[in-house]
C-alpha cells in the first residue's frame, strides 16, 4: 500500500498531515504530488520530509493530480488523501486484508471523521444506508467515492483512467465511479476504516461548488441516456447560474464538443444502479 498526497498551496496543513501518516504503524511509502504551489511547500518538505517522494506537477491539475501519484505509486493498492486529511492507524493494513480477500472490489471508501469533535461526515451517513446489494461484501455496496479517504487497486483506477483532466474538482468522483462500474469493479464503503479531515480554512467554496454543479451536468451528458442528461441539466442549470451567472454557464457550454465526443452511455446494469442510488 502507498499513500498518494494531494495538496496545493497549504503548506502547514500539508505539514501536520504528514506528521500523522509518518507516525502510522503500516509505514507505507507517502508520495506527495504537488500541484504546482507557489507557497514554501517544496522547501518544507525538503526539510522537515526527506524520505517522502515528491512529485511537482506543472500546473495545478486539480484531481487529476492524483492520476500521477498512481502512475508512480509500486504498489498493487493506493491510498488517497488530501493535505488536510489523514488515515487512521491500522486503516491502511485492513484494507490491504480486504482488498487481498475480495478481488472484485475495486475501491473502498471509508468513514470520515470531521474536525477534532470528529464529526461524521454527512456523505458517509448516506453511503452507510445504500439501497445497492451488498451480499458477500465487507460494507454497504456504492456507486460514488470521496476523493480523500478512498483505497484503490490501483490496477482498477489505471483501468478506469483515474479522474478525467478536465474536470479540475468538485464533482469528479462521480465519472470516475460509473466507469469503475461499467468495468465491472465493486465499490464498498467500509465504516471500519477511517480518515480523519480538519478542513482547511484555505479553501475556494464558491468556486468549487460552480465547479461541481457544471461538472455533475458534464458527467451526465458523458455516461448517462439522453433523457436522464436533459433532466440533471435542468436541475443543475438554475443554481449554476445563481452562483455564477453568464460566466459559469458559458464555462459549462465550452465543454459540449469535448463531452460529445467523449460520451459512452452506460450499460443498463450500471444504468439501474445509478437509478437506485439517485432516488
Amino acid at each position: 500500500m502507498s499513500v498518494v498526497v494531494l495538496t496545493h498551496n497549504r503548506c502547514d496543513a500539508l505539514r501536520h498531515t504528514l506528521r500523522q501518516l509518518t507516525e502510522l504503524p503500516e509505514r507505507p511509502p507517502i508520495v506527495v504530488v504537488d500541484n504546482a504551489s507557489s507557497d514554501a511547500t517544496v522547501a518544507m518538505l525538503a526539510a522537515d520530509f526527506p524520505q517522502v517522494s515528491l512529485l511537482r506537477a506543472p500546473a495545478n491539475l486539480g484531481a487529476a493530480g492524483r492520476n500521477l501519484g498512481a502512475a508512480a505509486a509500486c504498489t498493487p493498492y493506493v491510498a488517497f488523501c488530501d493535505d488536510d486529511t489523514w488515515w487512521h492507524p491500522g486503516s491502511l493494513a485492513l484494507s490491504v486484508a480486504l482488498l487481498e480477500r475480495h478481488p472484485t472490489i475495486g475501491a473502498l471508501s471509508a468513514r470520515v471523521l470531521v474536525g477534532p469533535e470528529c464529526r461524521d461526515d454527512p456523505t458517509c451517513v448516506r453511503m452507510g444506508c445504500s439501497p445497492l446489494s451488498s451480499v458477500g461484501l465487507p460494507g454497504r455496496a456504492i456507486l460514488g467515492l470521496m476523493a480523500g479517504a478512498t483505497v484503490f487497486r490501483r490496477e482498477a483506477f489505471q483501468q478506469a483512467h483515474g479522474y478525467h483532466p478536465r474536470f479540475f474538482i468538485g464533482s469528479e468522483e462521480s465519472l470516475l465511479s460509473l466507469d469503475l462500474a461499467v468495468l465491472g469493479w465493486t465499490m464498498v464503503y467500509v465504516p471500519e476504516l477511517v480518515v480523519h479531515h480538519h478542513p482547511s480554512p484555505l479553501r475556494e467554496s464558491e468556486r468549487r461548488h460552480q465547479l461541481t454543479l457544471r461538472n455533475a451536468i458534464w458527467c451526465a451528458w458523458l455516461r448517462l441516456p439522453a433523457f436522464q442528461a436533459a433532466s440533471a441539466s435542468l436541475h443543475g442549470l438554475p443554481e449554476l447560474w445563481r452562483q455564477g451567472g453568464w460566466a459559469a454557464c458559458r464555462d459549462l457550454l465550452r465543454g459540449v464538443p469535448w463531452v460529445l465526443r467523449e460520451r459512452r452511455v452506460v450499460p443498463p446494469r450500471v444504468l439501474a444502479m445509478q437509478q437506485l442510488v439517485a432516488r
